[in-house]
This record gives C-alpha cells, sequence and structure tokens, in this order.
C-alpha cells in the first residue's frame, strides 16, 4: 500500500525554497579579463549579483580567470576562497593546460585563443559545482539559468532512480519518490525567479499526479520481469523525473518569459 505525501512535509518543502530563495551572495569574477567576461556573465542579471570586486568569502561561488601558469596572486586568491569555503570554477585562458591549485581537473574550463569566452561551458561547470545551492544563483543571473535547470533535472532523476532500484517493497518509495519529484519542480521554478507560494500547488498536484502513473508503470513491469524487473523500476524512476523536470522546465521557462517586460 502507497504511503499518502503529509501536506505539512510539502509546505515544509514551500519553506525550505523560500529560505534558499533569500541566499543573495553573488556570482564573484576575478583574474585577468574578469571585467569583460563579468559583462557577459551578467547579461539581464540582477543588479549585484554579477561582481568582479567586494569580498570572495561573501560570494556564492568564485570564476578565476588565469593567464597562463597560475602566478602568486592567483594562488592566494584561490586559497582564500578555499578557506572560505566558497566553491571556484577555474578559466585556462592560453592554448596550455596548467595545474590550477586547490581547484579539481573537473571545475577547470580552457578558453582557446581568439576564441572568446566559452560563457555556456562555463555556467554549465558552476551548476555542477554548485548543485542545489544553484537554484538562488540561477534566478538571479539568468545565463545560469539553462545549465543550473539541466543539473537541477539530472540530480533529482538520478537519485530517483537509485531509489527505485533500492526499494524493494510495493509503494514503500511511493513518499520518497514522489516528495522528490516535489523538491525538483519547485527548484525549477525558484530557479526562474518565480515566486514560491499557493500559485504553485497547480504544480504540486501535477507532480503528484504524473509520479503515481510512473509507479504504477513500474509495479507492472516489476510484475511481468519477476528477475530483472528492479532494473526496469529504477530506470522507469529516473525517465518519469526526467520527464517531469523537463516539461516542468518549459512550463516556468515560458511563465517567466511572460513577465519579462518587453
Amino acid at each position: 500500500m502507497a504511503k499518502k505525501i503529509n501536506p505539512w512535509v510539502v509546505w515544509g518543502l514551500v519553506k525550505e525554497l523560500r529560505t534558499a530563495a533569500e541566499d543573495t551572495r553573488p556570482l564573484h569574477v576575478s583574474g585577468a579579463l574578469a571585467s569583460q567576461l563579468e559583462k557577459e556573465l551578467a547579461r539581464g542579471a540582477a543588479p549585484g549579483a554579477v561582481r568582479s570586486g567586494g569580498r570572495i568569502e561573501d560570494a556564492a561561488v568564485l570564476v578565476r580567470v588565469l593567464a597562463g601558469a597560475p602566478t602568486e596572486e592567483d594562488e592566494r586568491e584561490l586559497r582564500e576562497a578555499k578557506r572560505a569555503k566558497v566553491p571556484v570554477v577555474a578559466v585556462q585562458t592560453g592554448a596550455e593546460a596548467f595545474d590550477i591549485p586547490y581547484v579539481l581537473a573537473t571545475d577547470v574550463v580552457m578558453c582557446k585563443p581568439g576564441a572568446g569566452f566559452p560563457v555556456e561551458e562555463i555556467a554549465a561547470v558552476v551548476a555542477a559545482r554548485l548543485g542545489d545551492a544553484g537554484t538562488a544563483l540561477a534566478a538571479r543571473v539568468p545565463v545560469l539559468r539553462e545549465a543550473v535547470c539541466a543539473e537541477l533535472i539530472e540530480r533529482f532523476s538520478r537519485q530517483n532512480g537509485i531509489i527505485g532500484v533500492a526499494v524493494f517493497l510495493p509503494g514503500a518509495d511511493f513518499a520518497v519518490l514522489t516528495l522528490n519529484q516535489i523538491r525538483l519542480v519547485l527548484r525549477l521554478a525558484a530557479a526562474h525567479g518565480l515566486e514560491i507560494d499557493q500559485s504553485r500547488l497547480p504544480e504540486v498536484l501535477a507532480t503528484l499526479g504524473a509520479g503515481f502513473g510512473f509507479r504504477a508503470l513500474a509495479r507492472q513491469v516489476l510484475g511481468a520481469v519477476p528477475v530483472a524487473g528492479w532494473v526496469v523500476k529504477g530506470g522507469i524512476a529516473y525517465a518519469g523525473t526526467r520527464a517531469l523536470g523537463e516539461a516542468a522546465h518549459r512550463y516556468f521557462a515560458a511563465q517567466a518569459e511572460a513577465k519579462t517586460p518587453a
């Protein structure tokens, strides 16, 4: 028997997202050609959401541009960010790649000479580095929005796929999968800068209905394929959550565009 969702738990998710939306820490750009990259990342952004000055410890993420091998100034700033627990993405200009202290190889973006800054790639690495914490920043920095939403959809879909595989009792996964889908939908709304209040309830209800349909299909498959059914069940949980997330992303993107002054 599937467990029912407690409405107070749903309201708890709404409050959680409201608290997260209050995070106004900016994206901090520094290093070589910082002012140029700042302009590209700040297209359509809220005032102060992207900056190249101020204290690093007050930032949501640091994007450091390096011109060649890391200098003492580069190392000092990267060390400062690490001490302040500020996530770092490094943009390496030039044809040669160098080891960058305090930065993982996966958090380095190469910028080829004469090609301009790869803004979409930078946004994707920033989104991957921030994870769920990128929601509030995406609401204020449109350049990051697509990448942050893609990262959220992938993360929650992967989580639900794992839950679908790991939970064997029929219906026992209902509450967990559904709450994860609700959390995803609410985060996607927040990433588009849409207020999280009673007007989001229709989307939550849609999440419940769609999620139940996917799990009903999974139970049928599990009965038809008793040996490997748990694998298929996990795949359906993953695919169903991804489909729901992508549909919600398109819906909220259209709503956000409609609210933007012409």
